[in-house]
């Protein structure tokens, strides 16, 4: 037998060649050698599990796996051929209009993430505002767009994308999301909107919508300016409808006009399916509708991307069906309640500063440390991921805070009270390493996990 035979036979060929990775290769392989191959190559990745940077669902239960795989194949956009599809999306948007306590009937979408929700929300923005500016006859040359250090990196993408001048508030020290006070020297006319983050990827954190909704409504009244708020609720709008019902910063705020928000974070969906509410029908701005004659059915697209798999509209879905708001409620709490568990085992300890812990915050832990060591929070997140494989990033916050440095944990519906105590013990293990061998390494420090938007 030869050679090849027994590989064959006995085992796969790729054990002893490599992975094809240059060149399109000239000959396939046997279906189990191919996805041994694939499996091999990511066996040396990290454990989403241990992955406390992350915002995005790394579990769903078995029988939304099963929908999941089984609606693969479905493509979304083909409404004619799929209408049932198209139809679900659109419960998921009323369903999510309640939630957000829309004051009537209203319009949305789905997206594949919160950053295609946003381009789309703030694109809306900037029509609505130059339809108002042509409206009066006046100049539609200098748009702009006010928001804090403290929001995701697609917020500056879209002022570059589209030509919108980014109006950007500093954050401080001791102050880690913005107010009234922060926006009101950035408006003028040419402002298309503000944008308000619900739950920051930095400490988990709102802004304070409530204030800079009374100051647009006073500016409307004193300058005659209608200013709109977007929320960027990525992490936060799935958030605070169960963990803090009565806190307002949704459509119960008049200034407030559109909302996004990620599914496929604590919606608890996998990746990737984002929404984007609009608070009525008329905030919507029709210019950007297409209307696609497209498989014999013409179609009302609002959309970025176009061909995309319909099955996490459907997992999402199944999860409104199958928590409903008492579920929603079950698991946040459940996932507060570790977190809280996790910043007390953190304080205890006299090693740690925790931030933020008693305001309203997403379900994570933002912690740094408490006095002078030889050792910082970067050489720590090293320390723990070389000793025990937990990924928590420690960076820096956006100027003008940008001299405080911090770990944060993000607790999720994966991460039990037996994982909260391991990971407590773990960080203070990888601390006693660093108090015996002092800081990191320059070149383990690279390696250090450092974004915060995942």
């Amino acid at each position: 037998m030869t050679k090849r035979d027994d590989s064959a036979l006995f085992g796969n060929r790729f054990l002893t060649v490599p992975a094809p990775s240059e060149t399109f290769p000239e000959e396939g392989m046997a279906a189990t050698d191919a996805m041994r191959l694939v499996d091999v190559d990511l066996a040396m990745e990290g454990d989403p599990q241990r992955n406390l940077a992350t915002f995005v669902t790394t579990w769903m239960e078995p029988e939304a796996q099963r929908l999941i795989a089984e609606n693969l194949h479905r493509n979304f956009i083909d409404h004619a051929e799929y209408p049932i599809s198209a139809e679900i999306e659109q419960r998921c948007v009323r369903m999510l209009a309640d939630l957000f306590h829309a004051p009537g009937r209203t319009t949305g979408c789905r997206t594949q993430g919160s950053s295609e929700a946003i381009m789309l929300g703030a694109l809306s923005l900037k029509w609505k505002w130059r339809e108002r500016r042509q409206a009066a006859g006046l100049s539609t040359d200098r748009p702009n767009l006010v928001f804090g250090g403290d929001v995701h990196v697609v917020w500056e993408k879209f002022c570059r994308y589209f030509d919108v001048e980014p109006r950007i508030m500093p954050l401080a020290e001791d102050k880690y999301t913005i107010g009234p006070e922060d926006v009101e020297p950035h408006l003028d006319e040419n402002t298309i909107g503000v944008v308000a983050v619900l739950g920051t990827t930095f400490t988990g954190h709102k802004d304070d919508v409530v204030g800079i909704d009374k100051l647009l409504r006073d500016v409307r009244k004193k300058r005659d300016l209608d200013i709109p708020i977007h929320v960027d609720g990525a992490s936060g709008a799935f958030v605070w409808p169960f963990l803090y019902p009565d806190s307002k910063w949704d459509f119960r705020l008049e200034q407030v006009r559109s909302i996004n928000v990620s599914g496929h974070k604590y919606g608890l969906v996998y990746p990737g399916i984002g929404w984007l509410v609009f608070r009525e029908e008329a905030d919507l701005a029709k210019d950007l509708v297409f209307y696609e004659n497209y498989l014999g059915k013409t179609d009302a697209t609002f959309t970025l991307n176009f061909s995309t798999g319909a099955s996490m509209v459907l997992a999402q879905y199944y999860n409104f069906v199958r928590l409903g708001r008492q579920g929603y409620t079950y698991v946040m709490k459940a996932m507060q309640e570790n977190a809280r568990a996790l910043a007390d085992n953190l304080r205890d300890s006299g090693r740690f500063e925790v931030i933020g812990s008693d305001l309203e915050q997403l379900p994570l832990v933002a912690f740094r440390l408490a006095g002078k060591h030889a050792y910082d929070e970067s050489d720590i997140a090293w320390q723990l991921s070389a000793e025990r494989g937990w990924m928590v990033p420690a960076y820096t916050l956006p100027p003008n805070a940008e001299r405080v440095k911090i770990l944060r944990a993000l607790v999720k519906e994966t991460l039990s009270r037996e994982q909260i105590d391991r990971l407590t013990q773990d960080i203070a293990d990888a601390c006693r390493t660093l108090d015996d061998k002092g800081a990191a390494h320059s070149i383990e420090r690279t390696q250090v996990k450092r974004g915060t938007g995942y």
